[in-house]
């Protein structure tokens, strides 16, 4: 028997508990993780509409400071205990304000994954519109609304979506989540590259380039670094209770801090890439036109299908494009409902196939409300709201940082920066130590205020974001 080899799955507190190989593998579904809707879809919207390249400067900035920080503790948190968010926090103590932190960071990935199964149901069918050649149909005005609309359609391609994801959890942690992410990522990030260079050699894409790539400080505004604050923290996984989980999967052998560089080297090279793809093409097909740029969350489903298919080889673009958005969106859904039977097999001392078969459950219900909320349930809204925008509010605007405002509070109050750095300098150099004490102790806790308020602001409409 080969004694160096990590073993497949280690006992811990009653649970068999499954082990990525190595930091290969951990790096890998990480970065699955946080390169998903939030790179491909969001990241270049918010890019377009607060100034393109200092939008990009600012993004940079906050994810080496605050997002390195904010992953390095949940990772570390994650190894310490060899626990997901709820047995994590429990380990410190169990008082109500370890109930709420744990379970806090536990459920929001339960009630995401609903939700973002229905966003990856729709990425599916364009992919398979585009297969079958119907990349004009895709262009036409309203198809969109129309396909949103069509109940029974957008039901259809949630079940397909979630069942590929369900599929992966069942298979394991090594075999199913870690051996997915080593495929998926090469050829996600080959698929980047290729649509990039497509997008910026279309006739008038340069301009567009320029806008997403030199910083004009005249664009500048405190919302561009609340709009990119928000936007780090949605497409980095913080919050969610992924790096717990995924933390727990590792050996006290996986260097975080070298992980976590290059976890954020991975998203922030998918999130250029994502500006590259989509910015140079709308300044490419609309000659630079503010309104088609800032088109927001339409930008992928109802823009881009247009912008392919005036180029001559929308099919092409269509495939490549909607392939790699596929790929994106598994890897991170399967990190949330990862992270969400891991919690259950903890808490509820239940077996990986009973796990999957509540969530399963979890998710029918909250998936099939957000698919109905734009068609039959479309007279039902929650503070004006349909079902996947209610959702996708309470647990990125509210949820989330509260949940991040916990694992600060537990680090500065109970479980002390002494454990911290013990548990981080047993495999790494941690040069960024300093960096990493000051922001917890003093940045940390006020950023993730500023985006609970302003983002609750937001939806209330005293400001416009």
């Amino acid at each position: 028997m080969d004694t160096k080899k990590p073993k497949q799955q280690k006992k811990h507190a009653g649970v068999m508990r499954g082990r990525f190989s190595g930091r290969i593998g951990y790096v890998l579904a990480v970065a699955g993780s946080a390169v998903g809707l939030g790179n491909i879809w969001r990241f270049p919207y918010l890019a377009a509409k607060y100034g393109g390249g200092i939008f990009l400067l600012v993004y940079l900035i906050l994810t080496v400071t605050f997002g390195y920080v904010l992953i390095v503790s949940e990772t570390t948190l994650g190894r310490m205990t060899k626990k997901s968010p709820v047995g994590a926090f429990h380990a410190f103590g169990k008082r109500l304000p370890f109930h709420f932190g744990g379970w806090i960071n536990a459920v929001v990935p339960m009630l995401i994954v609903p939700y973002y199964c229905v966003i990856g149901g729709w990425v599916l069918k364009y992919l398979f519109e585009y297969l079958r050649g119907s990349a004009g149909i895709l262009a036409k005005d309203g198809y969109f609304t129309e396909f949103m609309t069509s109940s029974g359609s957008v039901l259809f391609w949630f079940v397909l979506f979630s069942s590929l994801v369900f599929f992966v959890i069942l298979a394991g942690v090594r075999q199913g989540v870690e051996r997915v992410s080593k495929i998926m990522m090469p050829v996600l990030v080959v698929l980047a590259v290729f649509v990039a260079v497509y997008s910026v050699t279309r006739p008038g894409a340069f301009e567009g380039v320029k806008y997403f790539l030199i910083p004009k400080f005249e664009d500048f505004s405190w919302l561009t670094v609340v709009a990119a604050m928000g936007q780090m923290f949605y497409s980095l996984s913080i919050a969610m209770g992924i790096l717990y989980t995924y933390g727990s999967y590792i050996g006290k052998e996986v260097d975080i801090e070298k992980s976590t560089i290059q976890v954020e080297f991975f998203d922030a090279a998918i999130a250029f890439l994502a500006g590259l793809m989509i910015i140079p093409a709308v300044f490419a097909f609309s000659g630079g036109d503010m309104e088609t740029l800032q088109a927001g969350p339409s930008l992928t489903f109802i823009t881009l299908p247009k912008i392919f298919a005036s180029m001559g080889v929308g099919t092409i673009a269509g495939v490549a494009f909607f392939l790699m958005f596929l790929f994106a969106a598994l890897t991170s859904a399967i990190s949330l409902l990862e992270t969400s039977v891991s919690t259950l097999e903890d808490e509820l001392h239940v077996s990986r196939p009973k796990g999957c078969l509540i969530m399963c459950a979890v998710m029918l219900v909250i998936g099939s409300l957000s698919s109905l909320g734009y068609g039959a349930l479309d007279f039902v809204s929650i503070f004006g709201m349909a079902f996947l925008d209610f959702f996708d509010f309470m647990t990125n605007s509210v949820m989330m940082p509260l949940a991040a405002l916990a694992t600060c509070m537990l680090i500065i109050r109970v479980v002390g920066f002494d454990k911290m750095d013990a548990e981080i300098e047993c495999s790494s150099a941690f040069r960024r130590k300093k960096l990493y004490h000051f922001f917890l102790r003093y940045l940390a806790p006020v950023c993730i205020a500023i985006i609970l308020v302003s983002s609750i602001a937001n939806v209330l409409g005293i400001i416009s974001l």
